[in-house]
């Protein structure tokens, strides 16, 4: 997922996690490992200054960064806003309530994080709103590890994609796709679109790792 510059949009009650709150996890997650900046840069696959100006609170890490971060890491995304439990063998569960997932606002996107109580997801959801209207604002195309399906709740969507011509999603219509290839999304309705995404692959760190 890719985005621009942003208005910041009331989504929930829940409160933000502060910038520095999201970089003192980061920075507590590799000095636990023992792991050096340089060290953490390589293995995470950002910068060093980056991941510098996230610990400190200076940099809001786009969904790309993120995902970079927890799998070189080796944790969940959810510890990175305080919320993930341990896994357990079987039956789990979670449950959100409306307007009570944790929220993240980078660039176009005003993120919820949902299901953030469970550690190590197979599939990471999300509900978004849009507000990105061209793409201008985007630095590169998004890609990652992982499989996305996009399902537009309200507002209408245009979803560029590396591979594919421009794909132009009303309210009810979903899209799944590699997440590897490249894409961005913004919204082509007057208001700002609302979706549920999901995205495989980030909250679950490789078994060789």
């Amino acid at each position: 997922m890719r985005l621009a510059s942003m208005n910041t949009v009331p989504m929930n009650h829940s409160p933000e996690p502060s910038l520095a709150d999201l970089g003192r996890r980061v920075r507590q997650a590799r000095v636990a490992q023992n792991m050096t900046l340089e060290t953490a840069s390589r293995l995470c696959g950002v910068s060093r200054s980056a991941l510098s100006k996230i610990e400190n609170g200076l940099m809001s890490p786009t969904f790309d960064v993120l995902q970079k971060i927890v799998r070189g890491l080796r944790i969940d995304l959810g510890e990175l806003f305080g919320s993930a439990s341990a896994p357990t063998a079987s039956g789990r569960r979670a449950l959100t309530r409306r307007n009570e997932g944790q929220r993240h606002a980078y660039r176009g996107y005003q993120m919820e994080l949902l299901a953030t109580d469970l550690a190590h997801k197979a599939m990471l959801p999300f509900r978004i709103r849009i507000s990105a209207h061209t793409l201008d604002a985007f630095d590169d195309w998004g890609r990652h590890e992982g499989e996305e399906f996009l399902y537009v709740i309200s507002g209408s969507v245009c979803l560029y994609s590396e591979l594919y011509a421009p794909t132009h999603l009303n309210a009810g219509d979903s899209l799944y796709f590699d997440s590897r290839t490249g894409h961005a999304a913004i919204s082509t309705s007057e208001e700002d679109a609302e979706v549920l995404w999901m995205a495989t692959g980030g909250g679950v760190p490789p078994a060789a790792q």
